[in-house]
């Protein structure tokens, strides 16, 4: 990974017998936030939209993926504009 230039976003153990050290505590945190906000976006595609990907071929199973992914920005956008909107 490194040669390509990737770093590694897997979560540190603690220490047997020992605390875990305040950069590892807050390297985890920063990667679970990360992950924490992909994971809600599949969550909602797969209860609300019912997403499940059941297709013959790349090409239809991309655009189901895609129509899925479309739905998703169009309700967040919503969502975001109804709360900027001046009372």
């Amino acid at each position: 990974m490194e040669k390509n230039g990737y770093v590694s976003d897997i979560h540190h153990k603690k220490p047997k017998g020992r605390p875990m050290s305040a950069a590892t505590s807050r390297a985890n945190g920063r990667r679970s936030k990360i992950r924490a906000f992909v994971e809600h976006v599949f969550a909602q595609q797969k209860s609300r939209m019912g997403l499940f990907v059941r297709t013959i071929g790349m090409a239809r199973a991309r655009t189901k993926i895609g129509m899925a992914n479309l739905a998703y920005n169009l309700t967040r956008f919503v969502w975001h504009q109804g709360r900027t909107a001046p009372a």
